[in-house]
């Protein structure tokens, strides 16, 4: 049997080996029109910011150790132009020497990945201006903070990539300017989430410009990019607004295509044509959670497809079942991490959902080093299905996010996270895990034991006395700032002046971190109140709406330290 696949990072990388360890009599060939094949994509930002020194450090393999471990024939700078689906050729056109032939095959597997999409307007010939994707366009970009030593950059786009190139240009001294055409940076988080990373991003210096429109980038003694709001000169500039599926290949074979014309594939990574396979960010997939189709252009997804891909190739009969679209971000002293779907897009799709929001420690508060950090978990209302979850915070979001991602793969209902039985220890967590944390006040919204209001309706309260709005901190808290209309009531005094609390009216309450404002809504309630206590804590609020970075520590009941 021979193999030709095109494309050799995540997915195509992952099928030849797999291929290989499962046929060793194969004849395998690797297409890559790059001069690198089976590189570390997700480390490029890395490297222009130092963090990663040695360039050889972002290739896993070169065609030398490929063919010496797997005998894979791995050609680099050689792009596959056309298929001939009834001949079960592809041509492969040699970058190096412009020579073009002809190459037979018995089963293709295309891996073309995906493309930086360059509005018109941004296009530019200038060599300061750059997208990244490849290695050569890190190295392009490193070689240029290197020699030029440029002071000011525009980053356009606040996706995954246009964050991390943010970072890593400002480790370097280079000032930086992000513009985003969306209200909110990174597409997978709320708004209300997106708010935090926003918070992050100026406390760094970084100059973000949200809700603005590229126009142009004109080249003169320096770049001028120019937006619907104003224009901002700068010594180099990335385009970072997204990726499309790179499927001109398929789609002038004939092959059937999915949304944004993406490649159709069944189940088994299977195109319409039943010798010819694809994966990685070019294929449609399932989105798990919800079953619609979707694009998710993430190396997991990838690697997971390519073993599949290969695995029907020799003869099995593997499936794939969907992405969540996990995924995690380090925005400077940030981590941010998201699985499973968001409020956007649960609306969208008509879904009766609820949330929660929470503010927990990394570990055990009285161990030192404990980090805050603030988790959002959606679930749908009559079914207790886990629908998603967000977190950004510092240590231990990665873990944290993992648990709700199996969790939700597992099938495991939101009011039974409070049963899972994590491991603990101070330096590592709380008896009671942030995951626990979050089943526990799911469930006592499921049972009834607590009402409560979110960011968005704190606005539309009533502020003439029709209701009654508390802030159960401190004084000293309450001092150093409040929501417009809220009395302070510490909660330690309320069983004292209950009687300063008007009877017959709804009741809304607020504190730090959500903590003491469910324990005076359980006080109220069982003394005949309808109280409703905010989710998220005025940290959150104080975030969301006021744009104030947040204390990374707190004691337990969400006072900061």
């Amino acid at each position: 049997m021979k193999v030709i696949i095109v494309g050799g990072v995540a997915g195509g990388a992952t099928a030849a080996a797999r291929i290989r360890r499962l046929d060793e009599r194969a004849e395998i060939v690797m297409l890559e029109r790059t001069g690198y094949v089976s590189y570390a994509n997700c480390g490029l930002p890395y490297y222009v910011g130092g963090e990663i020194e040695d360039a050889e450090e972002l290739t896993l393999q070169t065609p030398q150790s490929f063919f010496a471990r797997y005998r894979v024939d791995v050609r680099v700078r050689s792009e596959a132009i056309a298929i001939d689906r009834a001949q079960k050729t592809v041509t492969v056109k040699n970058l190096k020497t412009g020579e073009t032939y002809s190459e037979k095959y018995d089963r293709l597997l295309l891996s073309p990945g995906a493309k930086a999409v360059i509005p018109p307007a941004l296009r530019s010939q200038d060599p300061r201006v750059f997208t990244l994707r490849t290695v050569e366009d890190t190295l392009a970009i490193h070689a240029y903070v290197q020699t030029k030593a440029p002071k000011s950059a525009v980053v356009v786009g606040g996706g995954f990539i246009g964050l991390e190139t943010a970072e890593n240009l400002m480790r370097r001294g280079i000032a930086v300017t992000l513009i985003q055409l969306d209200p909110q940076v990174m597409p997978p988080f709320d708004g209300d989430m997106a708010a935090l990373l926003h918070n992050e991003l100026r406390r760094q210096g970084v100059a973000l410009r949200l809700s603005e429109s590229c126009t142009a980038i004109e080249a003169g003694a320096r770049l001028l990019v120019r937006t619907d709001k104003g224009e901002y000169p700068a010594d180099l500039a990335v385009v970072a607004v997204g990726v499309a599926p790179d499927t001109q290949l398929a789609k002038d074979a004939g092959l059937a295509l999915g949304i944004k014309g993406s490649i159709a594939v069944d189940a088994g990574m299977r195109t319409s044509d039943e010798n010819i396979y694809a994966v990685g960010d070019a294929v449609e997939v399932r989105q798990s959670v919800t079953d619609e189709r979707t694009l998710i252009a993430l190396a997991g997804p990838a690697n997971k497809q390519g073993r599949i891909a290969a695995d029907n190739i020799c003869g099995g009969n593997s499936v794939y079942k969907g992405s969540q679209g996990s995924s995690v971000v380090r925005v400077f002293s940030l981590t941010a991490a998201s699985t499973g779907i968001n409020e956007k897009t649960a609306r969208a799709l008509g879904l009766d959902y609820d949330k929660v929001i929470l503010s927990p420690n990394s570990h055990a508060s009285y161990y030192p080093g404990a980090q805050v950090m603030t988790m959002k978990v959606l679930f749908e209302r009559e079914t207790n299905r886990l629908l998603g979850a967000q977190i950004i915070g510092g240590e231990g979001v990665d873990k944290r996010i993992d648990v709700l991602a199996t969790a939700i793969r597992a099938g495991v209902s939101a009011v039974d996270l409070k049963d899972l039985d994590l491991a603990y220890a101070p330096p590592y967590s709380s008896a009671k895990d942030p995951v626990n944390m979050a089943g526990f006040m799911i469930e006592n919204l499921v049972t009834g034991k607590v009402k409560q209001f979110g960011i968005d309706e704190v606005a539309a309260l009533a502020r003439d006395g029709s209701v009654t709005l508390l802030d159960a901190r401190t004084p000293r808290e309450y001092a150093r700032g409040h929501a417009e209309g809220f009395v302070n009531l510490p909660v330690d005094e309320l069983r004292d002046r209950l009687a300063d609390v008007p009877a017959g009216k709804p009741v809304y309450v607020m504190c730090q971190s959500g903590l003491r404002s469910y324990l005076a809504c359980r006080i109220l309630m069982q003394n005949g109140y309808d109280c409703y206590n905010f989710t998220g804590g005025y940290r959150f609020y104080d975030a969301v709406r006021r744009g104030s970075p947040q204390a990374m520590q707190a004691y337990p009941c969400g006072m900061e330290k």
